[in-house]
């Protein structure tokens, strides 16, 4: 017994001067009181971005301008649109004080200016957003007046693209779109002059007009790539103020593809 004892404050003696004495297990009570290790929350998912709308009314202008969710989320995009919108509200607000200021050195009434643009999606691609827009304005005169405009923009290369960058060149598109665009835009005239009109084939409002010319836009009806090219004609273009815009839509066909350049092609459907 003696030994037993003595082994024992031998080897006690050794684990107190080694520092490693084995930790003590945990009691009963302090394994049922203690609370479970709670884990942490997941990462909150980003908020969409919402679409922008703007609207200032006040003597002198009336200001509007618009852009769609997709646009605001493409943070370089939304700031070009905000840089655009900035730009177009200190437009109108000096051409409105300037022609008040003329209304009333020449004894006119002044009516308010307007401005408005509002940007909608053509299509929305995994690699590409189409966008197009109708921008009315009022600056004095018989009546107001309204314009078209176009955006492609690149995710990839986060810029701005020219839709007709995306060709080889506008000869070889005209060749590729011209014949059927003057036939469509012939129907579009039928349309608003009615099936029984009767034109003489000599004005300007009756014979084909440069599609080129036109705000041209890229849209997708399957949703794969850009498989539609659009014309948006503003009024006096193909026909009098009071017929007002025209749209002419094509398929992009295997002409029109070829139009396309090489690093380009992966954007159109069909290629």
């Amino acid at each position: 017994m003696h030994r037993t004892f003595a082994s024992l404050t031998i080897l006690l003696a050794l684990a107190a001067c080694d520092g490693k004495a084995p930790a003590p297990e945990p009691t009963a009570a302090a394994t049922i009181g203690a609370s479970p290790a709670v884990p942490a929350p997941p990462p909150a998912s980003p908020r969409p971005s919402a679409a922008v709308k703007v609207n200032e009314k006040n003597d002198l202008y009336e200001f509007s301008y618009a852009y769609p969710a997709q646009a605001a989320a493409i943070p370089a995009l939304k700031a070009r649109l905000d840089a655009d919108m900035a730009q177009q509200k200190a437009d109108i607000a000096q051409e409105a004080r300037e022609g008040k200021k003329d209304a009333k050195e020449n004894d006119y009434p002044f009516n308010p200016y307007f401005h408005s643009t509002e940007w909608k999606v053509v299509t929305d691609l995994p690699g590409w957003l189409s966008l197009s827009t109708l921008v009315g304005f009022y600056t004095g005169g018989a009546h107001p007046n309204y314009a078209f405009d176009a955006l492609v923009w690149d995710k990839a290369a986060n810029k701005r693209v020219e839709p007709l960058a995306l060709f080889t060149s506008k000869a070889a598109l005209a060749q590729a779109i011209t014949r059927p665009f003057c036939a469509a835009l012939a129907k579009e005239r039928l349309k608003k002059r009615g099936e029984v009109w009767q034109g003489d084939g000599i004005s300007d409002f009756e014979q084909c007009i440069d599609p080129l010319a036109q705000v041209v836009i890229l849209g997708s009806a399957g949703r794969q790539g850009f498989d539609r090219i659009g014309f948006l004609i503003a009024p006096y273009n193909a026909g009098p103020y009071a017929e007002g815009s025209y749209e002419v839509t094509l398929p992009v066909t295997p002409a029109v593809l070829a139009a396309v350049k090489p690093q380009y092609r992966a954007a159109f459907a069909g290629s």
